[in-house]
């Protein structure tokens, strides 16, 4: 078991330490690619770069759902073929070198611990063995089968020791318990005592308003940003950031609607505080914590939102592929890519923000 821990952290985990350092020929000239077709060349920086959200849709994962009863259908946007020639083929033309899988929604709780906890294990299985195949373009972080906390802390151990994960990932909600819940703090306890690198991902309220309501059919419009903003929320209310400052959390989408919100949070939080119903909170402290993903659509608007409220040193680039077709994100990527380039924050983003985040050896 030794010698098969050995050789998983030099393939999974030892291939990562050669990310933040670019190869020789990498240093020796710049790649130059216009990914839209449209507006000027962007020039790409030497060294690995990251995209921090993207999803592998394994059988493992199309196989636990059915055994749920969950039909991916149900959030209103049809489960995406997946296939691993062309998500390099992507990656390729996007100019990524490395992807770091994640779980999608939907979740895999839905009440039964013990059949969620089997599920977590198969995917992070099948999905560790994807990245020991391909071990210079994927690392995975877990799925976890919360909000069990015996299963969980179980999955985290294994995941990482055994498999190799980067971290893991964590719904917004599972089955209705939220991010910031003290039911999780065992959890949130053990992945601080690991430093662990921690990917928020949208799983919508167990309760929605439907029928003629688009919001409440098509979930990516405005539940998975919704849902993301009111777990952070949750999570700072609740201080769980200032309690397990060693976590390493990546928000997705942006920052969905926490660039709206920190301001009114942090009035309202005060307000609560000096009513005596709830503990004061450093707000500031707890948003300076937290990572930013720039999946979805960064451009013209929403990077220079999310920039009001984080500091360019902590956001990281996020394709959300294959959940967007990949010529539209090639096209989104082009224009973030340009906008980049005018503030000269490529390597930053892709190389140097990507490789702060990534895990020590344990």
């Amino acid at each position: 078991m030794q010698d098969r821990r050995d050789f998983l952290k030099l393939s999974g985990l030892g291939a990562i330490s050669m990310l933040a350092c670019g190869d020789e020929a990498a240093r020796g000239e710049e790649r130059r690619t216009n990914l839209s077709g449209a507006g000027s060349p962007v020039a790409f920086p030497p060294g690995k770069k990251i995209d921090f959200h993207s999803h592998a849709i394994l059988p493992s994962y199309v196989r636990g759902l059915k055994e749920l009863g969950i039909d991916a259908a149900e959030e209103g946007f049809p489960m995406p073929k997946w296939t691993l020639e062309a998500h390099l083929e992507f990656m390729t033309a996007a100019n990524v070198d490395y992807s770091i899988l994640s779980l999608p929604t939907p979740h895999i709780y839905r009440g039964d611990a013990k059949l969620a906890a089997r599920i977590a294990r198969e995917i992070n299985e099948e999905t560790a063995e994807l990245c020991r195949a391909n071990p210079d373009k994927f690392g995975f972080v877990a799925a976890l089968p919360m909000p069990d906390v015996k299963s969980s802390l179980e999955e985290i151990r294994y995941s990482i020791e055994e498999l190799g994960a980067l971290g893991v990932k964590v719904a917004s909600n599972s089955d209705g318990v939220y991010l910031g819940d003290p039911s999780m703090d065992e959890i949130f306890a053990e992945l601080d005592r690991r430093r662990a690198l921690v990917v928020l991902h949208p799983s919508p309220a167990r309760s929605l308003p439907r029928g003629s309501v688009v919001t409440g059919r098509v979930m990516a419009l405005f539940e998975y940003p919704t849902d993301t903003t009111r777990a952070v929320l949750n999570l700072l209310a609740n201080g769980t950031l200032e309690r397990y400052p060693n976590i390493r959390m990546v928000v997705p989408h942006t920052g969905s609607f926490l660039p709206y919100m920190k301001q009114r949070a942090k009035g309202m939080f005060e307000l609560l505080s000096t009513l005596k119903m709830m503990e004061p909170v450093d707000l500031e402290t707890g948003f300076g914590k937290l990572y930013f993903d720039l999946a979805g659509d960064p451009m013209p608007e929403e990077m220079n939102m999310l920039l009001d409220v984080a500091d360019k040193g902590r956001i990281v680039y996020g394709s959300d592929y294959p959940y967007v077709l990949a010529p539209i994100l090639l096209k989104k990527k082009g224009a973030l890519d340009r906008e980049l380039t005018a503030r000269n924050w490529m390597k930053q983003v892709y190389v140097e923000n990507a490789a702060a985040l990534l895990p020590n050896p344990f």
